[in-house]
């Protein structure tokens, strides 16, 4: 079975196609913006055009533009393939790299948010959730972790509020490693997560 790996919930925009779970092509890079220009030649230029049996999609919570571009784009490819669309947690992924890295240990994952507010959720040793995820102040990010590991592009942060007891992993989601993700999250349901309202307003004030 392929699998294509779609993840642009965040400034890296990123896709990995997997044949029986080896890897065969992979693009990663960290744009900042202009995921809609780079993410279908991505997968364009990925082995046979990046045509996979299933497609898995980040859900965020993560930009809210960049969850709509994942989320459109696993979308349209599964039409055009016939083929299923999972979607998975963004927070998720992460946490599967910082246990690759450091295996048996649970990690808080710390990530941007928006308005100043962070991404913020425990994991355990089995990579599954061990609570819900916030956005939060960096203080109130501080109050509530527990795990000396953290990991996440806000994980420095996070460690130097901190009493300097803590492991901090820089990272950003990478596409190659969603499919070390614990088959539990996977999910059929493709709402995204974009983690805030949108701050659009409609004329007169109203919130879009």
């Amino acid at each position: 079975m392929r699998i294509l790996a779609i993840e642009s919930a965040t400034e890296a925009c990123s896709v990995a196609l997997f044949d029986n779970g080896s890897l065969l092509g992979h693009f990663h890079e960290v744009l900042g913006r202009g995921h809609a220009e780079h993410l279908v030649p991505a997968i364009a230029a990925l082995p046979g055009k990046g045509r996979a049996d299933r497609i898995v999609v980040s859900l965020g919570p993560g930009s809210f533009t960049g969850v709509r571009i994942g989320l459109a784009a696993a979308r349209a490819l599964g039409l055009a393939w016939t083929c299923e669309v999972l979607g998975y947690p963004t927070l998720a992924l992460v946490a599967t790299m910082a246990r690759a890295a450091h295996p048996g240990e649970p990690v808080t994952v710390c990530m941007t948010g928006g308005h100043g507010e962070w991404f913020v959720q425990p994991f355990g040793p089995s990579g599954m959730p061990d609570g819900p995820w916030a956005s939060v102040t960096p203080q109130a990010a501080l109050a509530s972790d527990d795990n000396r590991l953290i990991a996440g592009n806000k994980a420095r942060e996070l460690a130097e509020l901190g009493d300097g007891n803590k492991v901090a992993l820089d990272l950003l989601p990478d596409a190659r490693h969603a499919l070390s993700l614990p088959p539990a999250l996977f999910t059929a349901d493709l709402a995204p997560i974009y983690g805030r309202a949108p701050d659009a307003k409609l004329p007169g004030g109203l919130a879009a």
